[in-house]
């Protein structure tokens, strides 16, 4: 299983997501106040953070995306299976980055946070490379189907 490359792929992938819980995903001031954005919410960067904004379905797709992966590395044996649950799982990347979009702009527009500037941060760019490594995935279990069929149309 771990000596495919897709598997390395997708356990990469599933280890990007999972540092999301952890990292900020932009960073955010408003006037002279300063917020963090991070996939529960829009937290204040004082010593007791504070949530300001809750983002609860940024959080659950989160959590879908993570589970599809190990899901997805687990079912190694059905090959077609696989591909149809990883294009699933770029479909949800897709959405967790249209929503954190969303959701930064709805900070930008709102009356309470004026004068806003938006700080990308290095968590920003993982939903972008889980998707291209996640692509990769997708070609080479691909590639291992047709390898597969080829070998047993010579038997």
């Amino acid at each position: 299983m771990l000596q495919r490359i897709q598997t390395i792929y997708l356990l990469i992938s599933a280890v990007l997501f999972c540092a999301l819980f952890f990292l900020p995903l932009a960073a955010v001031r408003a006037g002279d106040v300063f917020y963090t954005f991070q996939v529960a919410g829009l937290f204040t960067s004082l010593s007791p953070a504070e949530l300001v904004y809750p983002t609860w379905s940024l959080m659950v797709i989160a959590v879908i995306i993570v589970l599809s992966f190990f899901l997805c590395i687990f079912m190694y044996r059905k090959r077609i299976l696989q591909i149809r649950i990883c294009i699933f799982n770029i479909l949800l990347m897709i959405g967790f980055c249209v929503l954190t979009g969303f959701y930064l702009w709805q900070f930008y527009h709102s009356p309470d946070l004026s004068n806003l500037k938006i700080y990308f941060r290095f968590g920003g760019s993982f939903p972008i490379i889980a998707i291209i490594l996640n692509y990769l995935a997708i070609r080479n279990i691909g590639a291992d189907e047709t390898l597969v069929r080829s070998l047993n149309r010579l038997r």
